[in-house]
């Protein structure tokens, strides 16, 4: 066999066209790359084949090697003419590719990207291809004064009851709001955090939501990739915010965590399950983290730092909360509030008082009949956040009520009653009447 002249720095888009033309045409089932594709208008394809069969095409010889190794030199080609080589999506379990051990060996010497120092392509009219995430444009909201009055306007909760559960945050800086759908945990969380802030200052307070993707990597600490796509140690949501609070000793800094149930608490908290505790807290009491190298400081969480999530009970997806966790924190119940509050609230917002009447009557009833159950209890009540947000025109109140139990709370008893469709078929009828 005879070896082309062609050189590949001469092989042009044109040429890797009509390959991918022709592969599409004929349906040729080319071998599969083991880490990169090819991607061209959705579809993928191995780089080397791609590029093997574009240098016959080019050079006329049916026969005819390409001469480039795989990885970083053909992916290199591919991309200078402006065509995308990406990293492979898993393969599924049990196929060809599957614990391929000699080519995890062989990962070291595979294409890793384009060097750093590669100038820019260079689009057809001289513009440079820049790539990033766009900027956020907003502007934090202005920090204004919060007080007990204030709280106790916008909450529908006893001053009792409010003043327990500040008592609880402060006696054991982890808290606990959890309660069925609806009754106002995360929104109570906040203002939880204003009231000993004594102002809305939101840079003081950080709010997360955990679920069964979240890990430790992502709250403590672990290695991410940067932009260059090299991996490096980063810190997570709750390190980054201790070094901050850090900073501010005699400040108070709040960390929201919403649905903390929904996470694998274990594995999200590591080593925090002793850190936490209100007595262990500070240098006195610093631990090495698994991903620290050992010259760097050991980590704590600091005096000044205040924990507190929210845990909805009716979701019956999530397993029960971890025992060394309970241990660490206080918690507060939250029941819906359909009594004077609410009513007060509503008719300040130009709710007439029939339409006022309806729904405490109707969600009064549905709660009794939701608490009844032997299936569900007290734990899948309705709360009343639902119907917090009522609209500005007073003729449209009663429509806005209808709305509100058609398209959110009737889908809901469907899934409490889901293998008992004549029981929620009954109880939304009560609930329309």
């Amino acid at each position: 066999m005879s070896t082309p002249s062609f050189d590949p720095s001469q092989l042009t888009r044109d040429h890797v066209l009509r390959a991918l033309r022709h592969i599409d045409r004929q349906g040729l089932n080319l071998p599969p790359s083991t880490v990169y594709d090819l991607v061209y208008r959705g579809r993928r394809y191995p780089p080397r084949p791609v590029a093997q069969l574009a240098y016959r095409l080019a050079t006329g010889q049916t026969d005819a090697k390409w001469p480039l190794p795989a990885g970083g030199p053909t992916n290199g080609l591919l991309e200078h003419l402006d065509f995308t080589v990406a990293t492979k999506r898993p393969s599924l379990a049990n196929s060809p590719l599957d614990n391929d051990v000699a080519t995890q060996q062989a990962m070291q010497d595979l294409y890793t990207g384009r060097p750093s120092d590669t100038a820019p392509i260079e689009k057809a009219k001289g513009q440079k291809l820049e790539v990033q995430e766009p900027v956020s444009s907003y502007n934090l909201p202005p920090i204004t004064p919060y007080d007990r009055a204030t709280a106790l306007q916008e909450l529908f909760v006893s001053e009792q009851k409010l003043d327990d559960t500040l008592s609880a945050l402060r006696r054991r800086r982890n808290l606990i709001l959890y309660g069925p759908p609806g009754t106002g945990k995360t929104f109570l969380a906040r203002r939880l955090a204003w009231l000993e802030l004594g102002s809305t200052d939101i840079t003081r307070v950080e709010l997360v939501q955990f679920h069964p993707s979240y890990s430790y990597e992502d709250f403590v600490q672990g290695f991410r990739p940067d932009a260059q796509g090299n991996f490096r140690l980063t810190l997570g949501v709750l390190l980054e915010f201790c070094h901050r609070a850090t900073q501010e000793p005699d400040k108070p800094y709040f960390l929201l965590i919403d649905e903390i149930n929904r996470g694998n608490l274990s594995r999200i908290f590591g080593e925090l399950f002793l850190l936490l505790e209100a007595d262990k807290r500070g240098p006195a009491h610093a631990v090495r983290l698994p991903y620290s190298p050992p010259h760097v400081p050991r980590f704590f969480v600091p005096e000044n730092l205040y924990v507190i999530g929210t845990m909805n009970t009716a979701d019956r997806s999530l397993a029960p909360l971890d025992y060394a966790l309970r241990r660490r924190f206080a918690f507060v119940k939250m029941q819906p509030e359909f009594g004077a509050p609410l009513q007060s609230f509503l008719t300040q917002k130009g709710v007439p008082a029939a339409v006022i009447t309806r729904l405490v009557t109707r969600l009064t009833e549905l709660n009794q009949a939701i608490s009844d159950d032997p299936d569900l209890g007290e734990d899948f009540q309705l709360g009343h956040s639902y119907f917090c947000q009522p609209p500005t025109n007073s003729a449209a109140a009663d429509s806005w009520l209808t709305l509100v139990l058609e398209q959110e709370i009737a889908p809901l008893l469907d899934e409490y009653w889901l293998d008992q469709p004549a029981k929620a078929a009954a109880h939304k009828k009560r609930l329309l009447r």
